[in-house]
């Protein structure tokens, strides 16, 4: 079982090396524990339980870790820059039909309500309160609210 999960931890090296997207690099560190309990050996069970222990840990230790650190790596695209502008209504926006338009500041957008049951009509003034892919969350303006 030792040369078995020493494969293991070769092919999931090189899987990590070819994506570079940290998917395998968990099952790295407990097929090596596994590895060291087969070589002091430990029963298959205790080996495979071992295993999964220490990558199911490896991973939640990554996931807190690497948020922390990834967090503040986020950059601000220029279509932050729509957030609290004022836009105007060129077609119905209407969540349960998926359709609606809007120009904010020269350019058109897809945009959506933020309350999902809303219906905002064509001429209508409407605040952006966030973008959601290429979809603006909009909310009708309070003057235009009555």
């Amino acid at each position: 079982m030792t040369v078995f999960w020493l494969i293991i931890c070769i092919v999931t090296i090189i899987a990590e090396i070819m994506t570079l997207a940290m998917v395998s690099i968990w099952f790295t560190a407990g097929a090596f524990a596994a590895m060291v309990c087969s070589f002091f050996g430990a029963p298959e069970m205790v080996q495979t339980a071992v295993f999964l222990a220490v990558s199911v840990a490896a991973l939640a230790i990554f996931k807190t870790k690497g948020e922390r650190v990834t967090s503040h790596l986020q950059t601000p695209t220029n279509a932050d820059r729509f957030i609290g502008r004022e836009g105007l209504v060129i077609k119905t926006i209407d969540a349960c039909r998926d359709e609606g338009l809007v120009t904010v500041d020269g350019q058109e957008w897809s945009a959506r309500p933020v309350d999902k049951d809303a219906v905002i009509a064509e001429g209508s003034r409407v605040v952006v309160r966030a973008i959601r892919g290429v979809k603006l969350l909009v909310e009708k303006k309070e003057e235009d609210k009555t």
